[in-house]
């Protein structure tokens, strides 16, 4: 590769980088050539990303970012894969997670991720970014939480029938 076309790869990842802000380093190092397809396949399939890219390359398009990603320069060692997710943040650990579980092997190995600006580096991390929720879910639990009160005092009106008729007739007398 040419330093034109270095350059060019670099501006590519630069961009890919600010637009997306979830995105995973994995190391596929010994992975055959049918695990890697099966694993791309299934990274589109869950709508990511994943393109294989030189260590050095990586590191000079992050630290033309805004996000200081420093952090993860560390874990810029041997192969390195990168997972794009365009809004889950927790999409390419879940899908890391699920092709070691259908192909009984534990390659990719997590690296390290970046998470809106949230910077995990370690195998540690894989787990606990699997569960995470997405912001999706989050608003979903809190619209949840919020309507659950008004819900409760609805369940409890119709199932009281007359008892509680009874008693807001009587709490309306008193007030008078």
């Amino acid at each position: 590769m040419n330093k034109k076309e270095k350059g060019q790869l670099i501006e590519e990842l630069t961009e890919k980088f600010a637009e997306y802000p979830h995105f995973y380093l994995a190391d596929g190092s010994g992975m055959t050539v049918s695990q890697t397809n099966t694993f791309r396949q299934l990274c589109y399939e869950k709508g990511l990303e994943y393109k294989v890219v030189k260590n050095s390359l990586i590191q000079k398009a992050l630290e033309k970012q805004e996000v200081d990603y420093s952090e993860i320069f560390g874990a810029l060692k041997g192969f390195s894969g990168i997972l794009f997710s365009p809004e889950v943040g927790n999409a390419p650990a879940k899908a890391i997670k699920e092709f070691h579980k259908k192909n009984s092997i534990e390659k990719p190995l997590f690296k390290a991720a970046a998470i809106d600006t949230d910077i995990y580096v370690g195998a540690e991390h894989l787990t606990p970014l699997s569960e995470l929720k997405s912001k999706k879910d989050m608003l979903g639990d809190i619209v949840g939480l919020l309507q659950s009160p008004a819900k409760n005092v609805i369940s409890a009106l119709q199932s009281g029938g007359h008892t509680v008729s009874g008693l807001v007739k009587a709490l309306e007398e008193r007030a008078q």
